[in-house]
């Protein structure tokens, strides 16, 4: 699966540094969660939106895992004029989401879970540099 945002291109973005990691396992997600921290350090992030964007990676991860068979995380610091921030790029092999905006509402679940992941990923990652 890979979720794409769109950016106006008036918020066109610089990629400052990168780092691709492979998430095939559940022990994977640990060391991806802790790459991802060291990022939200290296630009600053308050530690309520370091958690939240953690939090948001580590539900996506496990999803990929889950429903994707695993795949690759790319975390970026990404720079527009003189802000910073933090962007995760996820891709798996999985068979994708039929449907976006019924996935992205609560309670709705393919597997056997409480359908909140997604929206609230959604939730705690719009917050982040309003």
């Amino acid at each position: 699966m890979t979720i794409h945002i769109h950016i106006p291109k008036t918020m066109l973005l610089t990629s400052l540094s990168k780092d691709k990691m492979n998430v095939v396992k559940e022990q994977d997600v640990v060391p991806f969660r802790n790459r991802v921290k060291e990022f939200t350090t290296k630009i600053g992030m308050g530690l309520v939106n370091q958690t939240k964007l953690i939090t948001a990676a580590s539900e996506l991860a496990r999803n990929m895992l889950r429903y994707g068979n695993g795949g690759t995380a790319l975390i970026e610091v990404v720079s527009k004029e003189r802000e910073n921030g933090n962007r995760l790029t996820f891709a798996d092999q999985g068979p994708g989401i039929t449907n976006i905006a019924l996935a992205m509402k609560d309670g709705y679940s393919t597997g056997k879970s409480l359908g909140l992941g997604l929206p609230e990923t959604k939730r705690l990652v719009s917050v982040i540099g309003k």
